[in-house]
């Protein structure tokens, strides 16, 4: 059995990647990486956003199976429990607080860090005022008025409400040198080109002249989230450049990562790297990403090295294809329970049966082809042609009823996927810590 590292970035949209066609220099050692391992240009995510997209990521089941994504079901295996199961050491380090053991993420990995311990003082300060007040009293809600507005009008910075790529890598690098026995799984998750996006000044510098203060990134932040309709051009060009700096930092510390395990533990270590889903830059009149089915937030980068050489593919894959895939090559067996398929028969002879990819949110759901996209929401259905129509401004669901029925059809698929393994599966009541950094992230208004 073979050692896997597989690393995750939260927010990383694929159109801002070098290898997939980005004008600016974000990603040299992915680049790099690209050249020897298997790249997907046509890879999405199976949900919209963090909480939507990982239970696929690490169970291959669609997002509304087994009674949701909010918990996760004991009765979906993650990644980590089956290599667990066969053997393996098994590490996770992320600080999202939406894949804390809270939400069933902590499942199978012996070690697992989430970063509770490392909240920013701030952060501590603000849960001590909701800990002390009544939140229907004057004072808690003076002293929120005073957050809010301090964050609004002066930038009043609340602290980076995730750990930094560079100490996350020293994290599990540290894990990494005492796992001694193989085989080893390690899952790093990072969140640096998630907003509030403020790279250190050396990565700015690579893509504009004048740097962003933390305070300014933490204005910008706050009106792009409440007033996108009044940024400005220079502001989205502000935020562009701050997003694709965060892209190059994230770059230097998983190619860090990537070479020091490599070191550690062979060549013949399985590298699998992707995102959770992308951000909308006014793309369609919103910043951030939202149960919406843009491309900008479906469609990620998605490598796997698997030290033979590799290829681009332009296969319509999705991450449902992930697990099963590196559960193939590292030789252990894969339960009937993962819906997806090893993208061996790609790498291997070019053949692929996949026609089209389901995406699903609390409100609905999507299903797109190379061609075509039909979206299908508690408030809205839209069609778009892809192939005259890439940007997806033009609903044309009207003059295609033919086509809107057949997806129709393939949409019940997913439907009867979430009906047969329905289940009561109790709500995460969000509070403390947990709270604090989600509202930090924008996730929680």
């Amino acid at each position: 059995m073979n050692d896997i590292l597989l690393i995750t970035v939260d927010s990383l949209r694929a159109d801002h990647i070098g290898y997939h066609g980005y004008d600016r220099d974000t990603t040299p050692n992915l680049d790099s990486l690209a050249e020897s391992s298997h790249s997907m240009s046509n890879a999405f995510a199976n949900g919209c956003g963090t909480s939507r997209s990982f239970p696929s990521i690490m169970s291959s089941a669609y997002p509304r199976m087994y009674g949701g994504f909010e918990p996760l079901s004991d009765d979906r295996p993650l990644l980590a429990e089956i290599t667990r199961e066969e053997g393996y050491r098994t590490a996770g380090f992320h600080s999202n607080p939406y894949l804390n053991e809270q939400f069933g993420y902590g499942r199978g990995f012996e070690t697992f860090f989430t970063s509770e311990s490392e909240s920013s003082t701030l952060g501590e300060m603000r849960q001590w005022v909701k800990d002390t007040f009544d939140e229907s009293g004057l004072i808690f809600k003076s002293l929120k008025l005073i957050y809010d507005l301090s964050e609004r009008t002066v930038g009043f910075n609340p602290g980076t409400p995730f750990v930094r790529a560079e100490n996350l890598t020293d994290h599990a690098l540290e894990w990494a040198r005492s796992a001694a026995s193989a085989p080893r799984f390690l899952w790093v998750h990072y969140m640096d080109v998630h907003h509030p996006y403020a790279p250190p000044e050396s990565y700015q510098r690579m893509f504009r002249d004048k740097v962003v203060s933390d305070r300014r990134a933490v204005q910008l932040r706050r009106k792009m989230l409440e007033e996108p309709e009044d940024i400005t051009d220079e502001e989205l060009a502000t935020l562009r450049d701050l997003y694709d700096g965060e892209i190059r930092y994230f770059d230097h510390h998983a190619s860090r990562l990537i070479q020091e395990i490599r070191d550690l533990w062979g060549e013949e270590t399985i590298v699998g790297f992707t995102s959770d889903h992308g951000d909308e830059f006014l793309d369609h009149g919103m910043f951030s990403h939202y149960d919406r089915f843009y491309d900008e937030l479906i469609n990620v980068p998605l490598l796997i090295d698997v030290n033979d050489g590799g290829d681009e593919h332009d296969e319509l894959v999705e991450l449902l294809d992930l697990a099963p895939t590196l559960l193939d090559y590292a030789n252990v067996p894969c339960p009937d329970s993962l819906l997806g398929s090893s993208l061996r028969a790609v790498f291997e002879s070019g053949t692929w049966e996949k026609e089209g990819i389901c995406v699903e949110a609390a409100s609905g759901r999507a299903y797109r082809t190379k061609e075509w996209k039909y979206i299908n929401t508690d408030t809205e259905t839209k069609l778009f042609n892809l192939v005259e129509d890439p940007e997806e401004q033009t609903d044309v669901s009207e003059q295609h009823p033919e086509i809107v029925e057949q997806f129709e059809a393939k949409l019940e698929r997913y439907e009867q996927y979430e009906q047969e393994t329905d289940q009561d599966v109790a709500a995460v009541e969000i509070e403390g810590e947990t709270e604090s950094r989600l509202e930090d992230l924008g996730y929680l208004q």
